[in-house]
């Protein structure tokens, strides 16, 4: 009797498989994501996983139109992309480009595409469009030991900044598919009709034709120069040495005594930004979409000046979904400026505290965690009382002592605690407003600040910090640092009768740190502790 023959099993056809990389940023930290796209045998289809949000859903039709308009459609099999790693939540179109492009893989369309990042998002007609966030993208691209990246010829300005980064740009999808071994079909993409240029930039934060600004962002080419500012000499030191430490400032005076020109002068006096704080600056204007592509790294310190009726959102970050960098964190590097600071809300003005501690902003949303530098310098501009008349010679203030406490107690203690100077500006005699001009220039004063920088590079490159305001307490009460007793007699008897909190007690030894550097001294004086208490002293306030 015969064997009888083995079972012949059924031949199992291989999957079609195709793979590239794509960047999935959480604030402005990024993850590698791989794009893996299969290609089935069952009835036709496109199924996007990988915890998508709703724009990254709606790619799909997007992304065959594209692919259609470009000469080279997508197979009519059933295609399966998947978002490596599956848990981590991924949004916005910037995964447009690596998606087709790894169908085209699995397809056999295109090769050598599973090493490349693709970074871009795809118009229907087939252009390919800049993403937000192409600066961190590319950054942790770089980082993750992926140096070739593929964007738009619009981002390719924007992503070269990041160093080690090898970029190729392209205007259409059929461009990429031939620069990876594709044959599209030759097709003609209609010109693009593209609007007037509009006359507000972007960063003003109009919503709508008409609606007011809520943000105004100065640039270097629109700085005003410190001549400008009649009198106040006392106001311009006090600036002069914010300028050189990096310390926050409140300037209270009368309603037209220059507190607002003294504020928008402190950037023309800022050195300019390191090379990474430069980077990171340039990172936070990437993820903001109505910010435009960067060209080059933003070396002027930033001056952002929030209207008082900004939300919590806008001034800290927020939004729905992942928190959105706001008014602190566009500000990082240079200056945050509050005109009628207490006009603002309390809470809004309390979120604040903790930024000005860490430099950094952390917000929690239910979608996850995301954090954002905002290393940046607090101006704060007040009045006196509700009516703005309460100090000066011939004062006019009508306001009751409950009237004032109340306007007072709006900028809260812990925040004023934070506030290194606090000086007051007195209202302009005739003969200061006819003198003529003002003070030393911007340059004439920017050049002492550069010079004190220069000494806190030399002197704190052992800490890796550059600004006499980001000393740890610990260095300055002991250590090298820390100033003789004899010295500091005047600052221990502030602390013994409760006139300085342990914040408060380091922050004045911060100034006069920064005052002796002004000054060439090799270590600070007693005279240059008592500026530093009279600087933070000037400001206190006395109920009539």
């Amino acid at each position: 009797m015969s064997a009888q023959a083995p079972a012949q099993r059924p031949r199992v056809t291989r999957a079609l498989m195709g793979r590239t990389l794509a960047v999935a940023l959480t604030g402005m930290h990024g993850h590698l994501v791989e794009v893996e796209a299969d290609i089935g045998q069952s009835l036709p289809g496109f199924v996007l996983l990988g915890l998508p949000d709703q724009s990254l859903q709606e790619s799909r039709d997007r992304i065959k139109a594209a692919a259609r308009n470009s000469g080279l459609p997508l197979t009519r099999r059933h295609l399966t992309v998947n978002l490596v790693p599956a848990a981590l939540h991924k949004r916005g179109p910037g995964f447009d480009l690596a998606i087709v492009m790894s169908a085209y893989t699995a397809d056999r369309q295109v090769t050598g595409t599973d090493q490349a990042v693709f970074l871009a998002e795809l118009g229907l007609d087939g252009r390919l469009r800049h993403a937000p966030g192409i600066l961190p993208s590319v950054m942790a691209a770089v980082d993750a030991g992926h140096p070739d990246v593929v964007v738009a010829a619009a981002s390719v300005e924007e992503a070269s900044l990041v160093p080690g980064a090898r970029v190729r740009g392209f205007e259409t999808l059929s461009e990429v598919i031939r620069a990876f071994g594709g044959d599209p079909d030759p097709v003609t993409i209609p010109a693009v009709i593209r609007p007037p240029a509009c006359r507000h930039r972007p960063e003003d934060g109009a919503d709508q034709e008409g609606a007011t600004p809520r943000l105004r962002v100065i640039t270097a080419a629109e700085l005003p120069d410190l001549a400008d500012v009649p009198g106040q000499s006392e106001a311009r030191y006090a600036l002069e040495v914010a300028a050189a430490g990096g310390h926050h400032l409140l300037l209270e005076g009368s309603p037209g005594a220059g507190k607002t020109m003294l504020a928008e002068r402190l950037p023309s006096i800022l050195p300019s930004l390191d090379d990474r704080t430069a980077l990171e600056v340039t990172a936070v204007r990437s993820l903001t979409p109505r910010s435009g592509e960067a060209a080059s790294l933003v070396r002027a310190a930033p001056f952002v000046a929030p209207h008082h009726s900004s939300s919590m959102a806008a001034l800290v970050g927020g939004g729905s979904g992942l928190a959105r960098p706001g008014a602190a964190s566009l500000a990082h590097g240079g200056v945050l400026f509050l005109d009628e600071a207490p006009e603002f809300e309390r809470r809004v003005l309390d979120a604040l505290r903790q930024p000005l501690e860490s430099g950094t902003v952390t917000l929690h949303r239910a979608a996850g965690a995301v954090s954002y530098p905002a290393r940046f310098q607090l101006v704060l501009a007040a009045n006196p009382c509700p009516c703005g008349w309460g100090i000066g010679r011939a004062a006019r203030c009508r306001c009751t002592s409950l009237q004032r406490r109340r306007y007072a107690a709006k900028l809260s203690g812990p925040l004023l605690d934070r506030v290194d100077l606090q000086v007051t500006v007195p209202a302009l005699d005739a003969s200061a407003l006819t003198r003529g001009a003002g003070g030393e220039s911007s340059a004439s004063v920017a050049e002492r600040v550069q010079a004190a920088v220069d000494r806190q590079l030399a002197r704190l490159a052992p800490w890796g910090l550059s600004r006499n305001s980001h000393l740890p307490a610990s260095a300055l009460r002991q250590g090298r640092l820390a100033p003789d007793r004899a010295v500091r007699r005047a600052l221990d008897h502030a602390l013994d009768h409760g006139e300085l909190t342990a914040r408060g007690y380091a922050r004045v030894l911060r100034v006069a740190w920064t005052v002796a550097d002004l000054n060439g001294s090799e270590t600070p004086t007693a005279a240059d502790i008592d500026t530093a208490l009279y600087l933070r002293r000037r400001t206190e306030r006395e109920d009539t």
